[in-house]
């Protein structure tokens, strides 16, 4: 199975999160916390504004930032993904 967002949607993986801290400290997963970088797995068509297609700006494979509550957990075969909608990501990591 695999997921087609609609709209402006985007289907973002999450991106692990640091199990050290930059001193050296071992986190354990109660203390880790999710990191807002996700990869980009796929991008709806856009939204219609005035009969014109606005299309979504980013493209799978794409790192980005998004907002820290943002989006609907989904599970698909196992992995977990993030559905946002375009207004959700913040960034692009360049």
């Amino acid at each position: 199975m695999s997921l087609r967002p609609l709209g402006d949607r985007v289907v973002l993986k999450q991106l692990e999160a640091e199990e050290t801290t930059k001193g050296g400290i071992i986190l354990t997963t109660q203390s880790k916390e999710k990191p807002q970088e996700a990869e980009v797995i796929a991008v709806g068509p856009g939204t219609v504004v005035d009969g014109k297609v606005v299309p979504v700006d980013v493209k799978v494979g794409e790192k980005v930032i998004y907002s820290k509550y943002a989006g609907t957990e989904v599970k698909v075969d196992g992995e977990e993904y993030i559905v946002v909608k375009q207004g959700d990501i913040l960034a692009v990591v360049e």
